[in-house]
């Protein structure tokens, strides 16, 4: 494999890219929208900056990966690429449209992945006349640093393209696991309860965000305590995941919390929207707890 398509330049799609052309991939980013295009290779390149900045890589290897990727608005850029993979929003309608234009664009070797956190790749898959080549490769945020890759096999995914991917992502220098299509995979599957419980602890009056991420932390020695992770994960996406879970798995045990429907509803996202359990202001890395949850 020598030529990549990743479809959406968003944190997780210009992070997978960057791996990619790092290692020498060439790599065609793609996005509908070109402000989001101009946005994602800043990110590249600033993260390129602060490893020559921390001698983890050279100047010729920062240049060698922006010369290696290339940006386009149109799908169609994805036609020629060996490995196709979909990071885009977490919606599954917008999915399941994007492969199944890619199914038609693309020559019948080219395998189709999907960076999907929670939906099923078998689903997936079901839109194409490719099952076999349809697999899931979810990435863990910031894809840069974090080393798991979930390989997900569909129901028809073949074992040849399974042991593709999984050959390939090693030579990303990720570890790759293999798993099952389950709702919510294993990462998911069981982080999205935990994040859920400790939204509903807050909600019951159990402890404040502060106190419950510090329990967590000091306690468990998560680097980073639930409710601020769901910040930075997303809060969108936290919901999305737990409507899968509760979809899929048909038990109320994955009921999402109200909590989280209102700060969705309201949007207050997390990290991006700069407020969520937390208020995010520009250039600070101190944690305030947001208005909605500061103790009177």
């Amino acid at each position: 494999m020598k030529n990549i398509a990743v479809i959406g330049s968003g944190t997780m799609g210009n992070g997978i890219a960057h791996v990619f052309a790092q290692t020498k991939y060439k790599v065609r980013l793609i996005d509908i929208s070109q402000e989001q295009l101009d946005k994602g290779m800043a990110i590249i390149s600033k993260n390129l900056d602060r490893m020559v900045t921390k001698e983890k890589i050279t100047a010729a290897v920062r240049q060698m990966t922006l010369d290696n990727i290339t940006a386009h608005t149109t799908l169609d850029a994805a036609a020629e690429s060996d490995l196709v993979i979909e990071a885009a929003t977490e919606n599954e309608k917008i999915k399941l449209s994007i492969f199944k234009e890619l199914d038609a664009l693309c020559g019948p070797d080219t395998i189709l992945a999907s960076n999907t956190s929670s939906i099923p790749i078998s689903k997936i898959a079901a839109v194409t006349n490719r099952p076999g080549k349809v697999i899931g490769m979810h990435f863990m945020n910031p894809v840069p640093i974090m080393k798991l890759v979930e390989v997900i096999n569909g129901k028809e995914t073949s074992s040849a393209t399974s042991a593709t991917v999984m050959e390939l992502s090693r030579n990303l220098q990720k570890s790759p696991v293999e798993v099952n299509d389950f709702p919510g995979f294993v990462a998911n599957r069981i982080l999205m309860p935990m994040i859920n419980e400790a939204i509903i602890s807050l909600q019951e009056g159990v402890a404040g965000v502060m106190e419950i991420d510090s329990v967590m932390k000091i306690g468990m020695a998560h680097p980073m305590g639930p409710l601020h992770l769901a910040d930075f994960i997303g809060l969108d996406v936290c919901l999305s995941i737990m409507e899968v879970l509760h979809d899929g798995l048909s038990n109320d045990k994955y009921a999402p919390s109200p909590v989280l429907i209102e700060l969705v509803k309201a949007g207050d996202l997390g990290v991006k929207s700069g407020q969520g359990f937390y208020r995010y202001e520009r250039g600070s890395k101190e944690l305030i707890v947001s208005d909605r949850f500061a103790k009177n």
